[in-house]
């Protein structure tokens, strides 16, 4: 009769495994959290309420955003990298802290290419060059010449160190072989205020939160960061047409933690592709100066990363940029 107990067992627990449900039907059985990089009202903002909120109504479990700006999107990834690898804990991530930081800060809390599960681009941006009131350049050449007369003075803000404004930036004084002062702020809200007040003189940076105060002539905007001119603003100029190899575009897209179960990554994977494919969803992000843009497979971003990670080290290194 004992030899017949663990056998039993065995039956029992074989008839689990074949009769229970696969992991990624039961996911998610519990509330969400989406950690964003940088402060409400910001781009990552922006993308994060979007996806929680067409999450929660399609799989009917809460989704949380959860905003941790500061140390240019460190603190938010820090929190996915040491989270359990199961599905409920993601990150927004976009250029600067997912593929320029491990270049830019020697002592990363975690591994940048080991410590994330891509699963899809979500959208990308173009960034614009725009001015204070108080500044009076009208060109990119007139920006350059006026940082050459004031070697040092001359203040443009970011998101944080390693965000794409501050890479923009530094790659900016470095291709004009100009010294200028970075100051890193949470989020686009900080900055536009300190912008639009003269505290700072100009940035190189989303073009959502400028907007606005592009159209109602607060802001002046001096050109964009893409090789071409953009169809949407075709009198605008490229910042490269006045400083040649001037060229900084901006992405966004999803992240897990490394190990979490590709089915659950394929689930995640498939239902984002959808809610970006949603044309109010595409509208939002276009308000939001934000082109969707999803990838055919969590390999096909992981591959976009690897090779993002090479060419800013690359960047970085030669142009010597240093983190403050």
């Amino acid at each position: 009769m004992r030899t017949s107990i663990p056998i039993l067992a065995l039956v029992i627990a074989a008839g689990a495994v074949a009769f229970g449900k696969p992991a990624a039907a039961e996911y998610p059985e519990r509330p969400i959290r989406i950690l964003t990089p940088f402060s409400a009202g910001s781009v990552t903002d922006v993308i994060a309420r979007t996806l929680a909120s067409n999450l929660s109504e399609a799989w009917g479990q809460p989704v949380v955003v959860d905003n941790r700006a500061g140390a240019g999107g460190v603190l938010a990834a820090e929190i996915v990298a040491k989270s359990p690898p199961d599905g409920y804990t993601l990150l927004i991530g976009a250029t600067g802290p997912t593929t320029v930081n491990p270049s830019l800060i020697r002592k990363l809390p975690y591994d940048a290419a080991r410590d994330f599960a891509p699963i899809t681009l979500t959208a990308a941006n173009v960034l614009l060059l725009a001015l204070a009131p108080s500044v009076p350049a009208k060109s990119v050449k007139e920006l350059i010449a006026l940082a050459r007369a004031k070697p040092g003075e001359l203040r443009y803000g970011s998101p944080g160190i390693g965000s794409s404004p501050h890479l923009a930036g530094e790659l900016f004084g470095a291709l004009a072989k100009v010294q200028m002062t970075h100051v890193p702020y949470k989020g686009s809200p900080q900055y536009v205020v300190d912008l639009l007040a003269g505290r700072i003189d100009f940035v190189i940076a989303a073009a959502g939160p400028l907007l606005p105060h592009i159209k109602t002539g607060r802001l002046r905007l001096l050109g964009v960061s893409t090789p071409e001119r953009d169809p949407a603003m075709p009198d605008v100029p490229t910042i490269m047409e006045g400083l040649p190899g001037f060229e900084v575009v901006g992405w966004f897209g999803i992240l897990g933690r490394a190990g979490t179960p590709a089915p659950v990554i394929r689930k995640l994977h498939a239902e984002i592709v959808r809610i970006v494919g949603l044309p109010s969803v595409k509208a939002q992000f276009a308000a939001n100066g934000m082109e969707t843009r999803v990838s055919a497979s969590p390999a096909e971003f992981a591959e976009l990363i690897r090779k993002d990670r090479e060419r800013w080290a690359k960047v970085i290194r030669e142009a010597g940029i240093k983190a403050e």
